[in-house]
């Protein structure tokens, strides 16, 4: 038996294909780009523009600064932890642990409080609920896909596998 067939009976690691993939890795600098590009809006420009702001907009304007903020540390935790996954620091087991700590459902969208706000914040809550859907879909397809659709074809074969185990 050579090295190939030796593989053959392995199992397929897709979890480590998917992080180690381009398409992970340009998650994860797009991510990293909203975390830079949203915290400097909030201590530059989100804090001169947060002045003109009316009480109720000021609200609303602290209340989705902190909103924003924990959204994406959650999101940046999870692709930090893939990243690590990925350069071998750790384990997929382990990720999927720690995973556990992380909340990528978060707090749903507030379009009332969002309206009061300045057009750059508007568009900064937009794209991390945008990187938030985008995390969630690999963190599924990563877990085995838990919202993914069943797969037919290994049901039905597991079906056959226990009707011919039991003659």
């Amino acid at each position: 038996m050579d090295k190939a067939d030796s593989r053959d009976d392995q199992p397929i690691q897709l979890a480590e294909r998917r992080i180690a993939s381009p398409a992970f890795a340009a998650l994860f600098r797009e991510g990293m780009r909203l975390v830079e590009e949203a915290a400097a809006y909030l201590d530059g420009e989100g804090r001169k523009a947060s002045r003109d702001l009316t009480r109720g907009a000021l609200a609303a304007y602290a209340q989705q600064s902190m909103r924003l903020s924990t959204r994406l540390m959650q999101l940046a935790s999870w692709l930090l932890l893939q990243r690590a996954v990925a350069e071998g620091e750790i384990s997929v087991e382990t990720a999927l642990r720690e995973r556990l700590k992380i909340d990528l459902r978060g707090t749903p969208a507030d379009a009332a409080q969002e309206a009061l706000l300045p057009d750059e914040m508007i568009a900064l809550i937009g794209r991390s609920y945008d990187l938030q859907r985008q995390i969630a879909q690999f963190d599924a397809a990563i877990r085995g896909g838990e919202s993914a659709q069943p797969n037919a074809v290994a049901s039905h074969l597991g079906l056959l596998r226990s009707a011919f185990e039991r003659h």
